[in-house]
């Protein structure tokens, strides 16, 4: 069975038919590899996957700071019945971070503050790329250094080339010292917000311990339910529900807010605090969220949209020869950055 939504094929795009829709849809197009002229039958089909009603699409002029919803609210070519203005469609990147020094050594570390290795500094490059065509406004990161690290590294590939700012906001002498005057500047930069909330989960006194050594000394049995069941903590340490309180928490008050207001949000943070926020996104039960599993330096993106979270799965990279699930939106916004470019 064909799977639904916009994809890109070396370029090219493809639109399938979700199976519950008994009408077959078709795309047609006749400039490649960006979209010049597009003619759409195509209706929303539901989670997971694009809409767009009958419309001809031509090229338009925005900025790439500009939030996609920006560029469609130039195409007027709608139904009668879609005239309104279209709903608030935003995007949001969770990325874990890229390998540490300790994920290198094999040992316990959540909350110690560990940098990044050669190959975690290459990981967030490569990440930097899956995701350079994807808008962005604000990023939030954890206070550890190698989410910070992560989150500074890809932002550097971004196509808009605008430049990462942490933001220093622990109290107002230092927001006073960190001011940018310039609102030029300001429009030019990823502002980046770092929160504690959304740290690892702190494993106590497994921390800087070698996980081999540790299953070895009290059995893979036990060290599996310190670090994979949901209510039990390790010795001194955060279980996965207290992390979960206090990651989701944020998410909701602070993150979710920005997606509702038409923001592009990016997150760089660790295994455990993303699994939970995915959990949140997806409704998974807490044994769902127990065999999640995240690699290092793998973004991946969701839609917000009608107050429902889509999955999209991971970006290709630049040089990958694949299908990728895109979003009209976020295909214009690429082909708008091409054009800059060109």
């Amino acid at each position: 069975m064909t799977s639904s939504g916009l994809h890109e094929f070396n370029g090219a795009f493809q639109l399938y038919n979700h199976p519950s829709d008994s009408n077959p849809l078709k795309v047609y197009m006749n400039s490649l590899p960006f979209i010049r002229k597009v003619a759409f039958d195509v209706r929303l089909f539901g989670r997971g996957i694009c809409g767009i009603r009958k419309c001809s699409h031509s090229i338009i002029s925005a900025t790439p700071q500009a939030s996609i919803m920006d560029h469609v609210a130039h195409n007027s070519h709608l139904s009668s019945d879609d005239s309104k203005m279209p709903s608030i469609e935003t995007a949001l990147i969770l990325m874990r971070h890229g390998e540490s020094m300790w994920n290198e050594k094999n040992l316990f570390t959540g909350s110690v503050d560990v940098p990044l290795t050669r190959r975690g500094v290459e990981e967030a490059v490569e990440a930097g790329k899956r995701i350079s065509n994807i808008p962005i406004d604000v990023v939030y990161t954890s206070a550890l250094i190698r989410a910070q690290m992560t989150a500074v590294l890809a932002l550097t590939q971004h196509r808009c080339k605008k430049v990462p700012i942490i933001m220093h906001n622990r109290n107002k002498q230092a927001e006073t010292w960190s001011q940018i005057y310039s609102d030029e500047a300001k429009k030019h930069s990823f502002p980046i917000i770092r929160a504690w909330q959304l740290n690892e989960r702190m494993y106590g006194g497994l921390q800087g311990l070698n996980k081999q050594e540790i299953a070895e000394r009290y059995g893979k049995e036990q060290v599996r339910e310190w670090r994979r069941s949901y209510d039990i903590p390790p010795p001194e340490g955060e279980s996965l529900q207290m992390c979960s309180e206090r990651a989701v928490g944020y998410f909701k008050e602070h993150i979710e807010p920005q997606l509702q207001s038409g923001k592009h949000v990016m997150v760089a943070a660790h295994a455990n605090s993303l699994r939970t926020i995915i959990t949140y996104l997806e409704k998974l039960t807490s044994r769902e969220l127990i065999g999640l599993e995240l690699s290092t330096g793998v973004p991946l993106l969701y839609i917000y949209k009608e107050g429902m979270y889509m999955k999209r799965g991971s970006p290709i990279g630049p040089g990958e020869a694949s299908v990728y699930a895109l979003t009209r939106n976020l295909a214009l916004y690429r082909q708008k950055l091409d054009e800059m470019s060109s």
